[in-house]
């Protein structure tokens, strides 16, 4: 791995906060892109980031570039990152919530925002396809997916609940299985 400075990894991941609408799902790609073509990342390097950001509390961005900071810089590359990546969107948000007041019955404003909605959408989804492509290995793990989305999106199950059975039904299956 080469060495880089705390300077290009704040730019780096400045670049990926300012420029990934829809939040942290939608950074994955760009992190992904950003790290692996300086060298910093490898492949099953990015998964493992994912997987822990998510188990985390707290957002997945920031836990993202936590993560990944650490990985490339230790301690100082995580806060370094995270400072990076937090920045432009509290910058923004600051912005907007100076003068949208101002604009908010703008009607090219509110077309911006509408044309904006489609984008983050997909840029939520492609991660999301990228992760059940990985994760799902079977037809067991594909109906566990499925099942899972249509009890969140349409029946309004808490996800909490749904880990919580999920991790229940895993521990009692190893259970058995270490009887047997």
């Amino acid at each position: 791995m080469q060495k880089f400075s705390y300077w290009q990894l704040f730019l780096v991941f400045a670049k990926i906060g300012t420029f990934t609408i829809g939040g942290g799902y939608a950074m994955i790609p760009v992190i992904e892109r950003e790290l692996s073509r300086r060298g910093w990342i490898g492949g099953s390097d990015l998964d493992d980031i994912v997987v822990l950001a998510q188990s985390a509390p707290g957002l997945l961005a920031v836990n993202m570039a936590i993560y990944a900071g650490y990985k490339v810089r230790g301690i100082r590359g995580s806060i370094v990152a995270t400072v990076g990546a937090v920045i432009p969107s509290f910058l923004i948000i600051l912005l907007i919530a100076m003068f949208f007041t101002n604009f908010k019955d703008n009607e090219i404003v509110r077309r911006i925002f509408q044309g904006i909605r489609p984008v983050a959408v997909a840029l939520i989804l492609v991660p999301a396809v990228d992760m059940a492509r990985k994760g799902c290995t079977s037809w067991w793990t594909w109906l566990l997916a499925a099942a899972t989305l249509a009890c969140v999106a349409f029946l309004k199950v808490s996800p909490i609940w749904i880990i919580i059975v999920i991790i229940a039904c895993a521990a009692g299956m190893s259970t058995l299985k270490r009887k047997k």
